[in-house]
């Protein structure tokens, strides 16, 4: 009895201590366990966080450039609005200049159609003046050119060999012709549309050039002085209105007159005094072209 119950004792002990040790080993197995589950998530945790880092690097290297790309695109944004305000201030100084444009055009073209009826009328006042001129002058031994008007008087009948004053018998024809030639182009009907009374002088091609055209003007001028004497037959008024017009020129044998058909100078036809006249319709074609060149 009592070694069986010594042996029962001795085999609690033992249970109690194996049990322990179970117990024990079974703890340690567990916190084993839990450390090798905490290392797990410790690890799985560091690999999230380090991809989470990889990723908030990515993401802050796309916001610093969608940053400058924000700041590309404020700045070209802002270069167009220059642009645009530059366009805009340029196209009102445009439309400023293109309304002076068309105010100077509108005026240009009403410059234009007064100076076109202007012509227009002195282009008949040329055939008219010419009608009257030969009118005039039709039971007369003078001849007006039908073209130009001109008058024209040989300098051997005004003039005696290298002289430069009238001859007597020449003063009586120029009594006779001038005033009648001038009392039309300074009637009141005309007057106004004449530019220019000219008298020039002209010499055959004997001598020199120089000496020539100091004859020719001397010869011209003596027959404007003779027009702006009044016992010659104008009037001291169309005498003053000739002055404001007349123009005296010495041409020397510039301009010779050639033998009909022949290439042959006409001497004595070349030593002359011409009287012409010249309208306005030049200085109106010139006006005509500067208000076209504009």
């Amino acid at each position: 009895m009592k070694k069986n119950r010594k042996n029962r004792e001795a085999f609690q002990e033992h249970s109690f201590w194996q049990s322990y040790s179970d117990m024990m080993a079974a703890l340690l197995l567990i916190f084993v366990l839990m450390i090798a589950i905490t290392l797990s998530i410790y690890k799985q945790k560091t690999s999230d966080l380090e991809q989470t880092r990889i990723e908030l690097n990515s993401a802050k290297e796309d916001l610093d450039k969608y940053r400058e790309e924000i700041a590309l695109s404020n700045q070209e944004l802002e270069d167009s609005l220059n642009q645009l305000k530059e366009a805009y201030a340029y196209s009102e100084m445009t439309e400023a200049e293109l309304a002076n444009a068309y105010a100077e055009i509108d005026s240009a073209r009403a410059e234009l159609a007064a100076t076109k009826s202007e012509l227009q009328d002195i282009v008949g006042i040329r055939t008219d003046i010419i009608g009257a001129l030969q009118s005039t002058f039709s039971n007369s031994t003078m001849k007006v050119d039908p073209q130009t008007g001109s008058i024209t008087f040989s300098s051997d009948v005004l003039f005696r060999y290298n002289s430069a004053k009238l001859t007597p018998e020449s003063k009586d024809t120029l009594q006779e012709i001038i005033p009648l030639y001038l009392d039309v182009l300074l009637q009141d009907t005309y007057r106004p549309y004449i530019a220019e009374i000219i008298i020039e002088g002209h010499t055959d091609t004997d001598g020199g050039y120089q000496s020539n055209m100091e004859l020719s003007y001397n010869r011209a001028n003596a027959v404007a002085n003779f027009c702006q004497d009044s016992k010659n037959g104008l009037s001291e008024e169309k005498i003053e209105q000739l002055r404001q017009l007349m123009t005296v020129n010495g041409r020397s044998y510039s301009n010779p007159v050639y033998e009909e058909n022949s290439q042959e100078i006409d001497m004595a036809a070349s030593r002359r005094v011409e009287i012409k006249f010249r309208l306005r319709e030049d200085e109106m074609i010139e006006k005509i072209a500067g208000i076209l060149a504009q």
